[in-house]
């Protein structure tokens, strides 16, 4: 009799327990979506953790890695093509670019104040037609000792620009501006009154045959950038 008794609870066990894996079921199926329980789900449990490393941090003037502390980082980029303004950074403030009135064709020059480093002045000075050099050497002259002269080229900087803007920039420290020539892409950073390091990155030319780079006719970009000590003066 016991054992009768006994196999009657276990044949209640089982059916209640099929009733309910039944019921479940049915629930999941009735109020899951379909497409968010499927094998791929069980794959993924079984899979180690993939650690991905976090996006890199921007840093000033888009530096591939932040200046030291006590430095000013600067990025100066020349016009590329026809459309493509030159620009220049500092302290990852766009001086010049080409959203900016201060852009255009010729030589784009930035007055910086060392000790602060915000900018005095920006300008450009078209090179193609006028007389726009003598401007030029007196943007140049007139800068206040301890100041830093960011210049970048777009287009043609060099066909009206005369021996007096080209000595005066040499003596800023530039070895190229003499060396310029239509359609040349060139950049440059100086300090008037005091001296830059040494190995700090000042100056690039490009007289690249024009005509075989992707701009057709029209120059190719080229750029400097670097970190300037604060302590200079």
């Amino acid at each position: 009799m016991k054992l009768i008794r006994h196999s009657v609870w276990r044949l209640f066990g089982l059916l209640l327990t099929s009733l309910a894996a039944w019921y479940l079921g049915y629930f999941v199926a009735a109020h899951v979506p379909q497409n968010t329980v499927s094998i791929a789900v069980f794959q993924e449990m079984g899979k180690k953790p993939v650690l991905r490393a976090p996006a890199p941090k921007r840093q000033k003037c888009d530096h591939w890695s932040p200046c030291p502390p006590g430095n000013f980082a600067y990025r100066i980029l020349s016009g590329g093509g026809k459309q493509r303004r030159a620009k220049i950074c500092f302290e990852d403030e766009q001086l010049v670019s080409e959203g900016n009135d201060d852009a255009g064709s010729g030589i784009n020059i930035a007055i910086v104040n060392y000790k602060t480093g915000k900018a005095i002045s920006t300008k450009f000075f078209e090179m193609w037609t006028g007389d726009h050099s003598s401007e030029m050497t007196d943007f140049v002259r007139n800068a206040p000792e301890g100041t830093l002269l960011l210049m970048a080229t777009h287009d043609d900087g060099s066909t009206k620009l005369k021996d007096d803007a080209k000595n005066l920039v040499e003596e800023l420290g530039s070895t190229e501006i003499k060396n310029i020539k239509f359609r040349s892409s060139w950049v440059f950073i100086a300090a008037k009154g005091f001296k830059l390091p040494d190995n700090l990155q000042k100056e690039k030319i490009n007289h690249s045959d024009q005509k075989k780079n992707r701009y057709n006719g029209w120059p190719a970009e080229i750029q400097i950038e670097g970190c300037i000590p604060r302590n200079l003066i």
